[in-house]
Order: structure tokens, then sequence, then C-alpha cells
């Protein structure tokens, strides 16, 4: 019996990935499991482990998959019309970074170093003049960054204070200024008395 519910299991959540004019949601899903979080898994495991081959494999499907996503960005607009787009982008992520067929590296090597190779010194000249004016923008409004930073850190401050209140239920709880003092009995209110 658990052996036919399985079947019925995988048969349902392969029927959703496949079927094109179905969700959406579940097949980009997907893509972003098997394009960026299998990666960074694979990623930190290849640190720990300082495998050589492991990093080179995986840097070379971050530079892929950067310049894929770059073109992305930039295609959307004429891509999002294709029922489909969600499925092949699925399979392209897939064969990017299957062992056996080395799409990463073979993208890199045949398409992606041969144009850094050829526009180098234009890239690093733009990249320079870009790296510049961030600087620039940065350092011209260090008042609103630190302004920003200040309330981030006030925000987290106050949302670790609820998720720690949230963790020990049984203590007593703080006055809130809105809320006032929390009773304990009613019969200590003197409205009741007379």
């Amino acid at each position: 019996m658990a052996l036919l519910g399985s079947n019925i299991t995988s048969e349902v959540g392969l029927r959703l990935l496949l079927c094109p004019l179905g969700s959406n949601i579940v097949i980009r899903t997907a893509c972003c499991s098997i394009g960026i979080a299998l990666p960074v898994y694979s990623t930190f495991k290849a640190i720990e482990r300082k495998d050589q081959h492991e990093q080179q494999r995986m840097l070379l499907y971050w530079a892929v998959y950067g310049s894929f996503s770059i073109v992305e960005v930039f295609s959307d607009k004429l891509i999002s019309w294709c029922p489909l787009y969600y499925h092949l982008k699925f399979a392209f992520l897939v064969w990017l970074q299957l062992p056996s067929a080395d799409g990463a590296k073979q993208l890199y090597m045949n398409h992606l170093r041969p144009f850094f190779v050829r526009h180098q010194a234009r890239i690093d000249q733009i990249m320079g003049f870009a790296y510049g004016e961030l600087v620039k923008l940065i350092s011209s409004h260090q008042a609103e960054i630190q302004f920003v930073k200040n309330m981030l850190v006030k925000i987290m401050g106050s949302a670790d204070q609820f998720l720690r209140a949230a963790v020990k239920p049984d203590q007593p709880r703080q006055h809130s200024a809105i809320e006032g003092p929390t009773r304990t009995s009613p019969d200590t209110d003197s409205d009741h008395d007379g």
C-alpha cells in the first residue's frame, strides 16, 4: 500500500511539473530550486571539502548562470509569452549542472570565455567607470545610508524581541504603551466599588 501511495505522489508531482498549461508557480519554484538552491549548497560543500575540481565546476556554473540571468532580465518581456519557457529553462538548468553533460563548462569555453577575452579591455574600462560612479554616489549620500542603516537595525532589534517573546510564551509580557498594564484579577478595579 505504501508503494502505491508513493507512486501516486510521484505521478501527481511529475504532472504538476510537466503540465504546460498548469500553474507556473510549481515550475518556477522548481527552476529556483534547481538553479539557485541546489548550486548554493553544492558550492558550500565544494568549499568546505576543499575540492578544487568541484569548486571550478561550480564557479563555471555561476558564471554561466549569472550571464543567463542578465540575458533573461533584458529579454523578459519577449520570452514571457512563451507558455513552455519555464519548462525549457528547467531543462537548461539541469543540463548546466549534469556532470555527464558538463553544460556550464561547454557554454563557458565556447561562448563566454571567447567573448570576455575579446572584450576584456572595454569591459574593464566600463567596470572601472561604474565602480568610480558608485563610490561617488555612496559618498554623496552617507547621511541617507546611515539613516536607512539605523532604521534597519531598529527593525531587526524589534523583530528579534518579537521572536524571542514568541519563543518564550510562559514569561510575563511587558507593558506596551498602547495596551497599558495587563490586569491580573477583576476585583482590584475601583470601578466596581460602591
